[in-house]
């Protein structure tokens, strides 16, 4: 083609095909493991991921993935192994062929070594054991259910059409996995098989990824509570009429340190709770596309998710709203005091410049009053000095010294009243 493609193009529509499901045919087996560092998991090293892999890839003769791979799908010793790369976690699922004897034996889990186990890279998120069998009667199906998972809480339905029957009970077994279970129609195929068993390995991760939020929520609660007594607090001392402006200033600071505090929260909780909210979504999306139907009476996983895990998420929802209203709250009444602090600040501030107009106005006069005085002191030694100068004109002409100085008296102070006048003009003017 004469047009260049983006650098990237390939590679983007690549990745909506590079995640195949597998093909299993019942009955078969498969043992899954989810795995997450417990901090800072969105910015974590992958190539460390990418490293664990290897390792357990050298132990069973297996080719290595791309550099860079985010998918793995290969045969390691009687098994397929499935691995993925996500945004927080990376899973590995094993499938085989055939179920044991003993149900959700752990055999299948034990090819993820202890030692292997020890070195990965984050902690496990859920594991679960998936046994796949063809459909019998119900009745038969029922006495297996009821044998191998707890019945209260046990969740049963038939998806896609009459395909298969899944069933769980979402609870963690002796052995630390949970418990899944598929009864395949004869007429399934395969990869209708693989799809289900993926389903279902993707319900439980996302499940187990949102409760996160919960576990978060309960985390936060007593400082948010702490918080939000403190906020109640500040906002009822500020209808105090009698407080002092030193009082509100106080105030003001403590409102700015408790907004400071669930601005922290808020941005400490900001990825967690969207991300609850994106994997609940998953979750929901996987049951959807299930179709399924009631079996046996017994509830379906859409009932059970409404019944334990819709309340969880709604707490977190409810949560991360709060922490956004009380911020909101608090920024709130920090504006309203600051308000208040400066019509307080502009009202003294105008009393000191009344006071201030008042001083200059008595500053003004005394300045008048002294300037008098001034001409007084000043016109008085002029007339001395002037009649020394005129004292012997006096004796020419046969006035005396008293004459002469009162005909001098009126143009000297004259002269000196002109002088100061002019003076005090100049530096009016500058």
């Amino acid at each position: 083609m004469p047009i260049s493609d983006l650098p990237n193009r390939y590679a983007l529509a690549n990745e909506l095909h590079a995640r195949p499901f597998p093909t299993l045919d019942a009955p078969c087996r498969a043992a899954f493991l989810a795995i997450k560092p417990e901090h800072g998991a969105a910015g974590r090293d992958k190539s460390r991921d990418l490293a664990h892999l290897i390792k357990l890839l050298d132990r069973y003769g297996a080719p290595h993935p791309q550099p860079g791979a985010t998918h793995y799908f290969g045969q390691i010793g009687k098994h397929l192994l499935k691995w993925e790369s996500h945004t927080e976690f990376v899973t590995y699922t094993l499938f085989g062929a055939g179920t044991a004897e003993a149900p959700f034996d752990a055999a299948t889990f034990a090819l993820f070594s202890e030692d292997w186990l020890a070195e990965a890279p984050g902690s496990r998120v859920t594991s679960a054991l998936i046994r796949v069998e063809v459909e019998t009667d119900e009745e038969l199906m029922l006495r297996k259910l009821t044998d191998w998972f707890v019945p209260e809480s046990l969740a049963v339905s038939r998806i896609l059409d009459g395909s298969a029957v899944i069933a769980g009970d979402f609870r963690i077994d002796p052995a630390g996995h949970m418990r899944l279970a598929v009864f395949a129609s004869k007429e399934a195929g395969a990869q209708r098989v693989g799809r289900i068993v993926q389903r279902l390995c993707e319900i439980e991760t996302y499940k187990a990824m949102s409760m996160l939020g919960l576990a978060k929520v309960r985390a936060i609660g007593p400082e948010l509570g702490g918080l939000e007594a403190q906020l109640t607090g500040l906002v009822t001392g500020m209808a105090d009429d009698s407080a002092s402006d030193s009082a509100h200033e106080r105030t003001l600071k403590s409102l700015l340190a408790v907004s400071a505090d669930l601005e922290k929260l808020v941005a400490q909780t900001s990825f967690r709770f969207g991300a609850t909210g994106a994997y609940e979504a998953i979750v929901a999306q996987r049951i959807e596309v299930l179709r399924e139907e009631r079996f046996a009476g017994r509830q379906t996983f859409n009932e059970f998710m409404m019944r334990r895990f819709d309340p969880a998420m709604r707490t977190v929802k409810a949560t991360e709203a709060r922490m956004h209203q009380l911020s909101t709250r608090a920024e709130r009444a920090g504006n309203l005091l600051r308000t208040r602090v400066e019509v307080e600040r502009s009202a003294q501030n105008q009393a000191l410049l009344e006071s201030m107009d008042r001083r200059a106005d008595l500053q003004l006069r005394l300045q008048k009053t002294v300037e008098g005085l001034s001409i007084v002191a000043i016109s008085y030694y002029a007339v001395s000095l002037a009649g020394y100068l005129l004292y012997p004109l006096g004796e020419a002409t046969g006035l005396s010294k008293g004459w002469l100085t009162a005909l001098a008296a009126p143009p000297v102070v004259l002269i000196v009243w002109l002088l100061i006048r002019r003076l005090r003009r100049e530096v009016e003017r500058q």
